[in-house]
């Protein structure tokens, strides 16, 4: 088992979100048999500030998870298991639907659950995503 580290140089993350996993004591990611667990991910932009729209911090999270995914050799279609978290889900899941529609297009899609909370970490949050990938046999 390892951890998947993130660059203090990485674009997608910027230096505060590539910090963050060591300053609140987690992992971006854990590598486990062929599994891959990658943390809750969200829509934070690489100069810290919280995107406004739903659209852009889904988009912004699941490139989270592209990059991580990437730094293992693997891409989007990886992905077996998603759940995600919402912040005021029916009034935000037709933008969300709509940016996961342009960034998940492989087939077979993985197995997701959307769920329903009422706030996340900081204010101003209104999705995460975490997911599980799994590496080729």
């Amino acid at each position: 088992m390892y951890a998947v580290k993130i660059p203090e140089d990485s674009e997608v993350f910027g230096p505060s979100g590539a910090s963050a996993f060591a300053r609140f004591g987690y992992s971006a990611a854990v590598r486990a048999g062929n599994h891959l667990f990658i943390a809750g991910t969200i829509g934070r932009r690489p100069d810290g500030e919280i995107a406004e729209t739903i659209e852009e911090q889904t988009e912004i999270a699941l490139r989270r998870i592209e990059e991580i995914l990437r730094l293992e050799g693997l891409d989007l279609s990886a992905l077996a298991d998603i759940t995600s978290y919402h912040v005021d889900i029916h009034q935000h899941l037709p933008g969300f639907l709509e940016a996961k529609k342009r960034l998940v297009t492989a087939e077979p899609y993985p197995a997701w659950s959307m769920i329903g909370v009422s706030g996340l970490a900081s204010p101003g949050l209104l999705i995460e995503i975490r997911a599980t990938a799994a590496y080729p046999e």
